[in-house]
């Protein structure tokens, strides 16, 4: 790691630890050195030491004289560090498998539906490329499957510039700890290996949708006070993980998320913290869980879709210059772990004194439409006959058969 880098293009040398980074006449630099390397030259940086003709200890390792800023927490405190980019920089064999058929599961559930699908879809100005763009009648949806490293900055700058062009950023992730949760709109589903992946199989959201909860906070409530810890007689609401909710909520597949996100039935949420901090959460939500929030809040589908902010704040100790570059020097510049998520409790809790009525609003349930051999792999996985929807002999209501001695009557016309 280094303080400093050289500027290949303008030929400035450039301080890490410095707010203006040393040239107060280019107020754009930050932004630009940060970028990901995919989106700027790879030799724009260049490792001090190197260039200034000595030998450099990351030749022995494989990696390249050419530098990446990212940000490092180191006391407490985030700076920025210059670190070596390898000789090549490829995503791994698993990760390109995972990413590819990612794609194609997110493309042809959305064709399969009757979405409009792009694959590799390039912004106007040719600035981005987006995974693939689904749209529906009621949003134009991008979804990025990330199953390799990506920084905050990356995530915020894409996310900002698919708003500007009219679509709604989801980023997919199979990794727990990802660089991307709550940084953008996102989900998270199991990482499982891409033969997992491109199976018809059911693929859970774990993580990134949630459903809105009110309660009147009492001595025979199931949720202790959020504030006191006892019954304080007002309400409150948040918004909780399926299997937290009280009745417990059905999980969401990621196939209908790519359905019902297009179709208006899922909303994008960005929750700022209630005690005041820059930290806020992004979750997806039932239209009708997100309109009832609105109605209670004051809140406006405006402030959902603000342009995020850095959770943390970056500190520059306005250090001298160092040219030494300490490639190799274990245990110097080990960052510190980043700060974890209560991820399994509430988020966005509020209280209120009175609310005129507080009965969740409901949403049409989504059905999804699957080929026969698709339910056929389906029921041997669950070891049950395959299931077909028909109408009840009384009422012709749609109902669920499994095998010839399946009731061929709804429960309602069953009881009478």
């Amino acid at each position: 790691m280094a303080n400093g880098v050289y500027h290949t293009k303008y030929g400035i040398k450039i301080n890490l630890t410095h707010e203006d980074l040393g040239h107060e006449d280019r107020p754009g630099l930050l932004d630009e050195i940060t970028r990901s390397v995919g989106e700027r030259p790879r030799d724009l940086l260049q490792c001090l030491q190197d260039y200034r003709g000595n030998s450099c200890e990351c030749a022995q390792a494989d990696k390249s004289p050419w530098m990446f800023v990212r940000r490092q927490r180191r006391g407490g405190r985030l700076t920025l560090v210059a670190a070596h980019l390898p000789m090549t920089h490829v995503a791994t064999p698993q990760e390109s498998d995972k990413h590819k058929e990612m794609k194609e599961r997110i493309a042809r559930t959305a064709s399969r539906h009757g979405l409009d699908v792009q694959v590799e879809a390039r912004s106007p100005d040719r600035r981005i490329v987006t995974d693939v763009l689904v749209s529906g009648p009621a949003a134009r949806v991008g979804w990025e499957a990330q199953y390799s490293p990506i920084s905050a900055s990356t995530i915020h700058r894409r996310s900002a510039h698919a708003r500007a062009n009219g679509i709604a950023p989801l980023w997919i992730t199979g990794d727990p700890a990802s660089t991307l949760i709550d940084r953008a709109p996102w989900a998270r589903v199991d990482d499982v290996p891409w033969q997992r992946i491109v199976s018809p199989l059911a693929m859970i959201v774990r993580g990134g949708v949630r459903h809105l909860q009110i309660w009147k906070c009492t001595p025979a409530s199931e949720r202790p006070c959020p504030e006191t810890g006892q019954a304080c007689g007002r309400f409150h609401s948040g918004w909780f993980l399926p299997a937290l909710c009280v009745p417990e909520e059905r999980s969401t597949a990621l196939d209908e998320l790519v359905v019902t996100s297009a179709d208006g039935e899922h909303l994008p949420l960005r929750i700022r913290d209630r005690s005041g901090s820059r930290r806020v959460s992004h979750l997806w939500a039932l239209a009708a869980d997100v309109r009832r929030w609105y109605e209670l809040t004051g809140k406006t589908d405006a402030a959902a879709e603000a342009p995020p902010d850095d959770e943390e704040t970056l500190s520059f100790t306005q250090e001298d210059l160092d040219g030494t570059c300490r490639y190799g020097e274990e245990g110097t510049f080990v960052s510190d772990p980043r700060p974890r998520r209560e991820l399994t409790s509430a988020t966005g809790l509020q209280s209120f004194d009175h609310i005129d009525d507080i009965r969740r609003p409901q949403s049409r349930p989504v059905r999804l439409r699957l080929t026969e051999n698709e339910r056929r792999v389906i029921a041997a996985e669950l070891r049950c006959p395959p299931w077909e929807i028909g109408p009840c002999m009384l009422c012709a209501t749609p109902i669920h058969r499994y095998g010839p001695r399946s009731p061929l009557a709804c429960t309602a016309c069953r009881s009478h």
